[in-house]
């Protein structure tokens, strides 16, 4: 089992920033990819940012590639999420997810269906 707590979410206006934090406890060294996904009311859940525990391999939603960076802190098993220059179609739950199997393939990064554990969600509000 693999408990993950979100933190750091909150209402920022257009153009802030905020720094999400998914703190991971249990059997964490079988999580092999860890990632951030958000879904707005009324929508899919949708991939945000990867990143893998072991190596450098980030993934990056074609909308957010630029303005969010994943980062791992693998002492602390904790992932963050930096998110700059935000926008009000950045509004959304975020949620904090892991993968146990191991894989090679981008798909399962970046596919909600494709991860083990997930987080209760943090609310991130964009204002104009």
């Amino acid at each position: 089992q693999v408990q993950l707590v979100e933190s750091g979410g909150g209402l920022v206006q257009a153009g802030g920033s905020l720094r999400l934090s998914c703190a991971a406890s249990g059997r964490t060294f079988s999580s092999h990819v860890m990632g951030w996904f958000r879904q707005a009311p009324g929508k899919e859940r949708e991939f945000v940012a990867g990143i893998r525990w072991s190596g450098s391999n980030t993934y990056y939603a074609d909308s957010e590639k630029g303005r969010f960076t994943i980062s791992r802190d693998n002492p602390k098993n904790t992932v963050y999420l930096q998110m700059n220059r935000l926008k009000p179609e950045d509004t959304a739950v975020y949620y904090c997810a892991a993968r146990t199997r191991p894989t090679t393939q981008s798909m399962d990064v970046t596919t909600a269906g494709r991860y083990d554990y997930w987080g209760q969600g943090t609310q991130v509000t964009v204002s104009s």
